[in-house]
């Protein structure tokens, strides 16, 4: 039987067509190689009891316990009946219940002293944790005379029960069941490991390790088996990302090397500060990319305010220096013309190229978005074709058709995780005009401090520079937790402090998680969510709601404007141009202003329902206050919990301005599957074991090995297993991931 047919099997041909179809449905899985990389979550020893006092609310949960109690209860004057059964482990206790017509089997079987398996959703009633009608499975062996009991024992013979990652429509058990069914397959599965690289680490075979993290005997087993797994993902993705690399590599591009007494020693010339230490190391680094004659493809990170845009600005003038255009790419006009504003502020009269009262070696620096006028529009695109202009700014307006070089030579663009593989293409085979087939420079630059595990990971086609000291003059920004259900006197507070920032002279932001329109995204689905898991929380605060109140009540009289992201863009550029002139003292907003909305005098921000949030996302959000001279004060105001972990989160928040700190925070808090994003959507689906957080050494050392296998044999001819699975990996929908931008 070959790979094809065993691993790419339907799942409907050996489980039949309903269990398939939840399976495809609530789990994405769809081939019988799916369901053998669906490995369970952890284990339960047979002999132990899962601990009751650590299970996550709202989860659907497994757990093993043995039954304390249970008693039949009657309310509505004796015509309900509801089955209560408590659960003990020894140290906690769980409740369940059961009503109605439910109620007869499980009263026959649940008796005092009895073990099962239980899967349900967590909820909490009365304040206690509970179990509303869970399935459940009896596992002890005296009940021979119940057919299927002991078929569950015998399926779980081995010490360590496994407990799958399982939805409301299928349980734990039930997957294993159908593992049980698939599980021979597993003889089939290619290796793709090269010989001397699974010797030399001394790896179970594949085989031995898929059946090992399924039924395992003993907690070695599963270590193994894990510690194989890992070095499969991590390897197979190494090994796309270096091919991609290498590939970069091989495309011919114009080396860009810095003219002396040029624009960037004319601009060096008039800076009135010092650049940081860091910024000269990562100019260093960029320089020496565009100095070759292959396309250089970075990525820069750096907080909020490093001074990336100097950077990038210095990158530019190099390149124009050099006969080459660069070209800067924004993901919203907003942002576009704030670039274009302060990059012609910081060049002065070098940016007046050809024009009267312009500097002699000075170039045009134009900008292009999709709302400009027609005259303006067409005198830009002139100015780009005959290269009258070095620099250019703009939307993804840039990659249209109609617009002509005259010779691209660097790509800069901002907040990477905005846009698309197919933009960052187009913009490519822009360069590759006149035939030649030669690919701009390439910088991309991010706010989101990204942790080293998940740049080798996601961002593995492009080089990191990291910007990790502030410039001087950025002035400290105090953060504090506001409990509005605990004290609701810490709320006024709050609306007394930017009252004061007011008084002098300052502005602030008020931050709301949903726009409160009846048109509300959230509205829509929130229907059936309610009733279940949402029964006591309130929808998410909105910006239309709170700009109101605060205009009615504490705020009154003051200048308050609204910005969201169904206002028509020429609104939102009015609402934010007044902001930024200091005609509106507070501005109510969602989080269209967590990208490069620059407005120094703003020095207080208040974020509503801030648990609603992520903690990278209340960290760029942050950034936008203090970026003058007083000092920036960031209220996160919240009715979660003082134990729950949202509040956790919030004082991780409070408590750091490192954005690398809170990005593994962030990890940590996050599925790994999110972390990598929905642009990823190709790679996102094969990590499995691999833990973007703990196993740094595991995927450095997976990188190192796949760039050594990479530069041995870039077409791996000699190892057809690593290529059948990549090319599974990588389907042609998929490869998208590794060009995305």
């Amino acid at each position: 039987m070959d790979h094809v047919s065993a691993f790419d099997e339907p799942l409907k041909k050996l489980l039949g067509g309903a269990t398939a179809k939840v399976m495809a449905d609530h789990l994405d899985l769809h081939t019988v190689g799916d369901l053998l990389h669906h490995y369970p979550r952890r284990y339960e020893e047979r002999g132990r009891l899962t601990a009751l006092t650590d299970l996550p609310l709202d989860e659907h949960v497994t757990v093993v316990a043995q039954v304390a109690d249970a008693r039949v209860m009657t309310f509505n004057g004796g015509r309900g009946k509801r089955l209560e059964v408590t659960l003990t482990d020894g140290h906690g206790r769980l409740q369940l219940v059961f009503f109605g017509h439910g109620v007869h089997k499980p009263h026959k079987e649940l008796l005092p002293g009895r073990r099962a398996m239980f899967a349900g959703k967590v909820a909490v009633f009365n304040r206690k944790m509970q179990l509303a009608h869970p399935t459940y499975q009896l596992l002890d062996a005296e009940l021979t005379d119940e057919a299927g009991a002991t078929e569950a024992v015998d399926a779980f013979a081995g010490k360590l029960l496994p407990i799958y990652p399982a939805c409301k429509q299928l349980d734990s058990w039930r997957i294993a069941k159908a593992v049980d069914a698939v599980l021979p397959s597993a003889q089939e599965a290619v290796d793709p490991l090269p010989p001397a690289l699974r010797e030399g680490r001394g790896f179970t075979a594949l085989p031995e390790a898929l059946l090992k993290i399924h039924r395992p005997h003993t907690k070695a087993d599963v270590a193994a088996a894990r510690d194989r797994l890992k070095w499969d993902e991590a390897f197979v993705l190494q090994v796309a990302l270096a091919r991609r690399r290498y590939a970069d590599t091989q495309l011919p591009a114009v080396a860009r090397r810095p003219v002396p007494g040029g624009l960037l020693d004319a601009f060096d010339a008039t800076l009135p500060f010092t650049l940081t230490d860091g910024q000269l190391k990562v100019s260093k680094e960029i320089f020496d990319d565009v100095a070759t004659e292959h396309p250089m493809h970075r990525l820069l990170q750096g907080e909020v305010g490093s001074g990336k845009t100097m950077v990038a600005l210095r990158a530019m003038l190099a390149t124009v220096d050099a006969g080459g255009q660069a070209a800067m790419l924004a993901p919203t006009e907003v942002l576009a013309q704030q670039h274009h504003r302060s990059i012609t502020e910081m060049m002065g009269e070098l940016a007046e190229g050809g024009m009267l009262g312009g500097a002699d070696q000075g170039t045009k620096v134009v900008l292009l978005t999709g709302s400009m006028g027609v005259p303006a529009r067409r005198q830009a695109l002139l100015d780009l074709v005959t290269g009258e202009a070095g620099i250019v700014i703009g939307t993804h307006a840039l990659i249209e058709d109609k617009v002509k070089f005259h010779e691209l030579g660097l790509v800069v663009v901002d907040e990477q995780h905005r846009f698309g593989v197919e933009q960052r293409d187009a913009l490519r085979s822009k360069a590759q005009s006149q035939g030649e087939k030669r690919s701009p420079h390439l910088l991309v630059m991010t706010a989101t401090p990204i942790p080293r595990t998940v740049a080798m990971t996601v961002f593995g086609d492009l080089e990191t520079s990291v910007l990790d000291q502030l410039p001087a003059g950025r002035s400290p920004i105090a953060s504090h937790v506001v409990p509005a259900k605990d004290k609701p006197h810490f709320l006024s507070r709050a609306w007394e402090r930017v009252r004061e920032e007011v008084e002098n002279g300052h502005q602030a932001y008020v931050v709301c998680p949903r726009i409160g329109d009846d048109e509300d995204e959230s509205a829509g689905k929130k229907g059936k969510k309610t009733a279940e898991a949402e029964a006591d929380r309130r929808p998410p605060l909105a910006v239309l709601e709170i700009a109101e109140q605060l205009a009615k009540g504490p705020l009154t009289g003051l200048r308050i404007e609204v910005l969201h992201g169904r206002m028509h863009p020429d609104e939102k550029d009015d609402v934010m141009r007044r902001f930024a002139a200091g005609r509106v003292d507070v501005l109510v907003a969602t989080t269209v202003i967590e990208v490069g909305v620059n407005v120094p005098n703003a020095t207080a921000m208040v974020i509503m329902d801030a648990d609603r949030f992520g903690v990278s996302q209340l960290h760029q959000l942050r950034g936008r206050v203090g970026r003058g001279s007083a000092p920036g004060l960031c209220l996160l105001v919240s009715e979660a919990h003082e134990a729950s972990p949202a509040r956790a989160r919030l004082s991780a928040v409070a408590s750091t301005l490192d954005g690398f700190e809170l990005s593994r925070i962030d990890l940590e808090e996050r599925r790994e599957g999110d972390v990598l994003g929905q642009a990823q959507s190709g790679v996102r689906s094969s990590l499995r074991v691999l833990s973007v957080i703990d196993d740094e050494e595991v995927i450095a050392a997976a990188r190192a090995e796949a760039v050594e296998t990479v530069a041995a044999d870039p077409e791996l001819e000699h190892l057809p297993e690593l290529r059948l699975v990549l090319d599974a990996l990588l389907d042609k929908d998929r490869e998208e991931y590794l060009d995305k931008g």
